[in-house]
């Protein structure tokens, strides 16, 4: 009886262990610094996750992934999850055409970008174009549309150089579309907008030729876009129900109309940045599709995504009251803990070797509760992982992972 008993602690106590993961002993072998980080031939867009946008560790590897892919993959164009018009002012800042870093990142009118870690991004890039022919420089776009200001300004400086009467008549018609009256505008004057918006298009395209010839195809091609960025952002605002699913198929469009502009210039590939849920291939957070699923459908195998998660996170977010506040989650999911035993502080493990290991394979291959925070969070968030994890299985919605050791919080750059 006694015997009977402790067999059915002992394999109680098994399961315990099982269900909570195991350190994998030999896992190091299937691992590599970030500067071996090797991407397929065949590949011409590669996505960098992000489990939480307020870490410090997180944010860092942008800098560091990007200059790997610059070096070994040819890459020039980075693109982050950042307004599409405010991306241009750092395009313009690294392209040395004045200003300074901390003006650059403001234009994106995110305070995520607000922080030492893109300053030194940005300051890397403008530092690397001058050192380098016209034809190796970098570029710098957004693929997001959350906004209206630098997109506008953008469209109207074009026209000033077009056609001036055109200017004045469309500076007025989109005097209502500013970042400030982003959420105060009625139906009826999101519908004013849009109406504007469809008339701008259909000048462009009318006068393509004239304004092509007047400046440049390149120029007149980056104006249209603007419009059609301007015209998203209006969708959005009037379709509040379908704005997770449109704002990641409007990503996934802009991100293969910034492909489609810099192939051209000799740089066939590209590097995108975002949020994890973006950039992950199965679309696990509920209620939309993401925007790597969309880019999976359409480019397959050309369509290369990593990943990023930490077993010990602090992060900065909007607390819901409008302020940014420092939080703390664990996720010790099998798939962290397999991997306890690898020193490094922050690793890269590319799936297609990992799967080469049994045990790694069963984990990868099996639905994880991985870290999904974006940048609102509230306290009560923490009573459970449901609150900020989403599950999936990781070789189907990456094709590597970069695991940090513990992710530290960032902070905001005064003003």
């Amino acid at each position: 009886m006694n015997f009977l008993k402790n067999f059915t602690l002992l394999m109680i106590m098994l399961t315990i262990l099982v269900a909570c993961g195991k350190t994998v002993e030999d896992a190091d072998k299937y691992t590599s610094s970030i500067e071996n980080i090797a991407i397929p031939d065949d590949v011409s867009i590669v996505g960098l996750g992000e489990a939480t946008h307020g870490n410090v560790e997180f944010q860092d590897l942008r800098k560091d992934v990007f200059q790997v892919l610059v070096e070994k993959e040819d890459i020039r164009a980075f693109v982050i999850e950042g307004d599409f018009g405010g991306a241009q002012v750092v395009d313009s800042y690294i392209a040395g055409d004045g200003g300074t870093a901390e003006e650059a990142i403001n234009a994106l009118d995110f305070d995520i970008y607000k922080t030492e870690q893109m300053l030194n991004l940005v300051e890397w890039m403008h530092d690397y174009n001058e050192s380098v022919d016209i034809g190796e420089k970098v570029r710098f776009y957004g693929n997001d549309m959350q906004r209206y200001d630098e997109s506008k300004a953008s469209l109207l400086a074009y026209f000033e150089l077009v056609d001036h009467e055109a200017a004045q008549n469309y500076e007025e018609k989109l005097k209502a579309a500013t970042n400030d009256n982003l959420y105060d505008l009625t139906e009826a004057e999101l519908k004013n907008i849009d109406e504007s918006i469809v008339d701008i298009k259909d000048d462009l395209e009318k006068n393509a030729d004239k304004y092509i010839e007047t400046l440049s195809e390149s120029m007149y091609e980056t104006a249209l876009q603007h419009a059609n960025v301007l015209g998203q952002r209006v969708d959005l605002s009037l379709h509040e129900d379908e704005y997770a699913n449109k704002r990641d198929q409007y990503l996934a469009e802009n991100l293969e109309w910034i492909k489609d502009f810099v192939e051209p210039q000799g740089h066939d590939k590209v590097f995108v940045t975002g949020h994890n849920g973006h950039i992950e291939k199965t679309s696990a957070a509920f209620g939309y599709k993401s925007m790597g699923d969309y880019l999976d459908e359409t480019f397959g195998d050309s369509y290369f995504a990593i990943g990023t998660e930490s077993a010990r996170n602090t992060f900065l977010a909007d607390n819901g009251d409008g302020e940014r506040e420092t939080f703390t989650v664990k996720n010790n999911s099998p798939l962290t803990k397999a991997f306890g035993n690898v020193e490094a502080d922050s690793f890269y493990v590319d799936f297609e070797q990992a799967e080469m290991n049994d045990d790694l394979d069963d984990i990868i291959s099996s639905k994880q509760k991985m870290t999904n925070i974006g940048d609102d969070f509230r306290s009560w968030y923490k009573i459970s992982k449901f609150f900020y994890t989403n599950k999936m299985v990781p070789n189907e919605a990456y094709d590597g992972l970069i695991i940090v050791d513990e992710a530290t919080p960032t902070e905001n750059i005064k003003k």
